[in-house]
């Protein structure tokens, strides 16, 4: 199979990183096209990264050598997919939202397709927001997006990395037909969702910060959307379950675990029936063969202390949601522990599920 030569906009930040180690020697995707701010157009990729590479893998073979583009300079994509050295970009853009919006749609209307893991237009009703095993029938969208807007190329976007650590569980319980109609969500975040350098030292070494900005916004509406339904051309959010988020910053360096109690309605499962339902749920048909997807979507752990950051959230390629602590409720009628890796899961990993899964469907190649 030729591999499809693909782009990472915000190549040189955290997230950006991760696309790149992650993209090492991928089985259909081969990074060709590497761009970030203007400050460090026209050094290497190994030039501009002396000194700021954050993870324990190193990039692709070929990489290092790629002169860093201008972000901001579209014609330089366009040329490069002219030349067939790229096919589409991720977009781990690290700007204002309204200049992310235009610089995501400029590259869409030239014909090359943005899987973003930015948040501009998460919120915009014609763009899919894709998690892989969750709602992937809202590729459907592409086309009519493509039509209203006059475009060769798309957009779509994954979700924010807070809520990943409780969306699939969440989701395999409706799918089994159990109406959720609230949650109680408390977050622990790692630093590195704060990028790089992120939290100082100061701030978050021996202590909790009560306050992300925009987190508990996000965390309560963004799963109404991907629950939603395809309609008049755009996506309409549900209506439930209704969130209450609390996101809070803790010292760890990978991995975001939510704390998280639902009740439901009239038709509530038990203990034993959760643990089944989560154990056997496969999310994607396992004959798409995805490579970055898990084999085991939810992994249940059943020690009483358990799922922890350092122990699990490296679980299925750190791909996976890691839960435990599966108990009745007081006030709701469940609760649970849900961990997931922020950086891959939640982020670059994501991203690159959700290409394999667009090419599959027939949106990319």
């Amino acid at each position: 199979m030729q591999k499809i030569p693909v782009g990472v906009l915000g190549a040189t930040g955290m997230v950006g990183q991760q696309y790149i180690a992650l993209l090492a020697n991928h089985p259909w995707f081969e990074v060709q096209y590497v761009a970030a701010s203007p400050r460090n157009a026209g050094k290497s990729y190994q030039e501009a990264m002396a000194g700021r590479w954050q993870l324990a893998t190193t990039w692709g073979p070929g990489v290092g050598e790629l002169i860093l583009q201008d972000a901001n300079a579209v014609a330089s994509a366009l040329s490069a997919a002219q030349q067939g050295r790229l096919g589409f970009v991720f977009s781990a853009l690290e700007m204002g939202k309204e200049e992310i919006l235009c610089l995501e749609s400029a590259y869409a209307a030239g014909g090359i397709p943005v899987i973003s893991n930015a948040s501009a237009n998460r919120w915009t009703a014609d763009v899919p927001m894709l998690i892989a095993e969750v709602n992937p029938h809202h590729a459907a969208i592409i086309p009519i997006q493509q039509k209203a807007r006059g475009w060769k190329g798309f957009i779509v976007v994954k979700p924010n990395c807070s809520i990943q650590s409780y969306m699939t569980p969440l989701y395999a319980l409706l799918n089994r037909g159990y109406q959720v109609r609230r949650a109680f969500v408390t977050t622990l975040q790692a630093v590195s969702g704060a990028g790089y350098p992120g939290v100082p030292s100061l701030d978050i070494i021996d202590n909790v910060v009560p306050y992300i900005g925009g987190e508990e916004e996000k965390s309560e509406l963004e799963p109404l959307k991907i629950l939603g339904e395809i309609r008049n051309g755009q996506i309409e959010p549900a209506s439930a379950p209704k969130i209450s988020a609390h996101c809070n910053r803790v010292p760890v360096v990978n991995g975001h675990t939510a704390c998280v109690s639902l009740e439901f309605g009239d038709k509530k499962p038990s203990i034993a029936e959760v643990k089944t339902l989560w154990a056997g749920f496969t999310g994607l048909p396992q004959e798409l063969d995805l490579p970055m997807a898990p084999k085991h979507p939810i992994l249940l752990r059943e020690e009483a202390n358990r799922p922890q950051p350092r122990k699990d959230r490296d679980a299925d390629k750190a791909m996976a949601v890691t839960v435990g602590r599966i108990r009745p409720c007081p006030i709701f009628d469940l609760r649970f522990v849900g961990l997931s890796h922020n950086t891959i899961r939640g982020a670059a990993g994501g991203g690159v599920l959700n290409a394999e899964l667009l090419k599959v469907q027939g949106y990319l190649g």
